[in-house]
């Protein structure tokens, strides 16, 4: 079990030093972790997850800052606290406008370090990762992801996110949002291709009263309502052109103009946007316009596809279990070791939506605590799995090294034995095993053979 003392990591490249803090903080409650170079905490960083860095300024080779600017490329929401016997106000304001928590200088006085590590740990707990609680991950290419969209959240640049449909598209545009500055703002979303043409353009940009048949009154469009907050199009590339343009000119000036109404209004918007179509592949077909894809493709967030990160279908199952029992069958409790086999195996061309529907039907079917892999089975018998069972992944491996062998000596089955470093009778056992003949693979088997006609 983890503990729950914070873990902080000490980097410096004078081993008393390290000595010193390490016994002062670990006196303290800290866990303590230490490195004496830059490169080296970057490797303690990736391995051990600490919960702050105390480092030094003046360090050969990489320094304090450039290893905080390292740990901020990577880990933005990682505290840094510099230490240096050469603090001075400028290097102390530096820092702290570039991110660092605080500045400290040797020879370090115990109850300003003690606040300051304090200080930074509070303000990691009270941030937190509430911004992404709803993305249920522990795959590399997912967290890397959700790195990026830390970094971004921050400006107020425009979002496009890619990927297939059920990545969690939406799940993404709303933690981006919890985590800028915009979060106790509205967030909003809009799916483009549900809604025909008049709808769309009167739901995004407002009518005025009488505007059309059935406009009784004056309505305030999606981009009025989401008013300091962010408005997330979702499938952009449905959108029709006409739109396209009216939606470009609101992104550019910042204003838009209801239908039917002579008025513009200033909106302050963030635009998050997302598809599953290749939207170069519109452009070209001229299904989308590029002035426009440039203005929403100022960042991009390619998420994977479940297949891409198998690692998540256990963690996500076991979540989508424990949620599905809470509304529809209570007495279900967990998923069979045999059944989370079953779900991985599984290609789950509809992603993580795929996969939580077919948990919410086993949840709903299941007449025991524990899900069952039978049931499982029932849930997705019509699909192919991704990953191959250990016996069928060995036996393709056998018999396409035997066919490249055989190939190779031409169907020579004494070369190819040796060349596989099998007796000739255990190669003949193997070939047969996989229905493959050595006459396929000499020279003229591919030839249609003539009958021959004897001479003499």
């Amino acid at each position: 079990m983890k503990s729950t003392q914070p873990l902080i990591l000490i980097v410096d490249d004078d081993p008393g030093i390290l000595k010193v803090l390490s016994l002062r903080l670990n006196a303290s409650g800290y866990r303590i972790d230490t490195a004496s170079s830059g490169m080296e905490a970057l490797q303690r960083i990736r391995a051990e997850k600490p919960d702050l860095v105390l480092s030094d300024l003046r360090m050969d080779g990489m320094d304090g800052m450039a290893l905080f600017e390292a740990i901020q490329a990577d880990y933005p929401a990682l505290p840094v606290v510099i230490v240096t016997a050469h603090g001075s106000i400028p290097d102390a304001v530096a820092a702290t406008q570039q991110g660092v928590f605080g500045f400290l200088t040797k020879p370090i006085e115990k109850d300003q370090l003690l606040s300051t590590i304090q200080s930074a740990l509070d303000s990691v707990h009270s941030q937190s990762d509430n911004w992404r609680k709803a993305i249920v991950t522990q795959s590399p290419l997912m967290n890397e992801r959700l790195n990026q969209a830390e970094r971004v959240a921050k400006s107020n640049v425009s979002v496009l996110i890619t990927g297939p449909s059920g990545s969690g598209k939406e799940l993404m545009a709303r933690a981006i949002h919890n985590a800028s500055n915009r979060s106790n703002a509205t967030f909003i979303a809009i799916n483009c291709g549900a809604l025909p043409e008049q709808l769309l353009e009167s739901e995004l940009f407002g009518h005025a009263k009488g505007a059309f048949t059935g406009a009784v009154n004056h309505h305030e469009g999606l981009f009025q309502a989401a008013q300091g907050g962010t408005l997330f199009l979702d499938e952009i590339g449905d959108m029709p052109a006409s739109l396209q343009v009216k939606l470009l000119r609101a992104i550019q000036e910042r204003t838009i103009r209801p239908v039917g109404s002579t008025r513009s209004v200033e909106v302050d918007v963030r635009i998050i946007s997302a598809t599953h179509r290749n939207l170069e592949l519109a452009m070209e077909d001229g299904e989308f316009r590029e002035d426009l894809y440039y203005r929403l493709n100022v960042v991009n967030l390619d998420l994977p596809p479940l297949r891409d990160r198998p690692e998540d279908i256990p963690l996500l199952a076991r979540f989508f279990v424990e949620k599905s029992a809470e509304r529809h069958n209570p007495k279900v409790k967990g998923i069979s070791p045999g059944a989370l086999n079953v779900l991985a195996q599984a290609a789950w061309p509809g992603n993580v939506r795929q996969l939580e529907n077919v948990v919410e039907q086993t949840v709903a079917l299941s007449s025991a605590p524990i899900i069952s892999e039978g049931l499982v089975n029932q849930a997705i018998a019509n699909q192919d799995r991704v990953i191959p069972s250990f016996n069928e992944a060995r036996a393709s491996f056998e018999k396409s090294y035997l066919t490249k062998v055989m190939h190779i000596t031409g169907g020579n089955v004494t070369q190819a034995a040796k060349i596989a470093q099998r007796n000739r009778t255990d190669f003949y056992k193997l070939l047969n095993k996989h229905d493959l003949e050595a006459s396929q693979f000499k020279s003229g088997a591919r030839k249609s053979a003539a009958p021959q006609q004897k001479t003499g």
